[in-house]
């Protein structure tokens, strides 16, 4: 039996277990289309490598100073392990290079394959951080994400509550005014947002 078939039968099984009647109308194409979904959506992070997606370039001299290159709004799409509900938030990145850059739309493919997976929102923003920094061997890196937990917003508190968690490396982690200077640019960048959205 496939792995396809064989979680259909599971969402089959699951919606008996709940009370439900699989073969009802509004429930006939579900366990197909659930067992699709986490097979080649949800957790495709644990079929892709993230290092088929990296594309960097040499810097030119102008990258040489030291200077910070900041990457924000990267979405973040997640299964929490604990309850298997979505978190879903952005990530910011911000990052000294040393001699490489990775393409713009590269930190969008990176983070979605390791957020593509049963997952803690602690431990993915240290994974991505990892991965970048052994990517692109910068001078420093600060990742931050912000998310909202659906599994404390439909259960449990039954409150919108956020998390952050940062992961900072190199030069970041030696001088915490760096972070200060990252996290303000961040800030003011999403207060910007916010005053053009409404």
């Amino acid at each position: 039996m496939s792995k396809e078939k064989e979680l259909e039968e599971l969402v089959r099984r699951f919606l008996i277990i709940i009370g439900e009647n699989p073969d009802r109308e509004g429930l006939k194409e579900t366990p197909k289309r659930v067992a699709r979904m986490w097979l080649n959506e949800l957790t495709l992070g644990y079929r892709v490598n993230p290092k088929d997606y990296v594309k960097v370039f040499e810097v030119d001299e102008y990258l040489r100073y030291g200077d910070m290159v900041i990457v924000q709004d990267v979405p973040v799409r997640s299964m929490c392990e604990h309850h298997l509900l979505p978190f879903f938030g952005y990530a910011h990145i911000a990052y000294i290079p040393n001699d490489k850059v990775l393409g713009f739309s590269k930190f969008a493919r990176i983070i979605e394959v390791y957020s593509k997976k049963l997952q803690l929102q602690e431990r993915l923003t240290q994974e991505v951080a990892d991965f970048l920094v052994e990517t692109l061997n910068p001078k420093g890196l600060l990742l931050m994400i912000e998310a909202i937990h659906t599994c404390a917003l439909i259960r449990g508190v039954e409150e919108p509550m956020f998390m952050i968690t940062l992961a900072s490396r190199g030069v970041f982690r030696e001088k915490p005014e760096l972070i200060n200077e990252a996290l303000s640019i961040i800030k003011s960048k999403l207060a910007d947002l916010k005053k053009l959205s409404t």
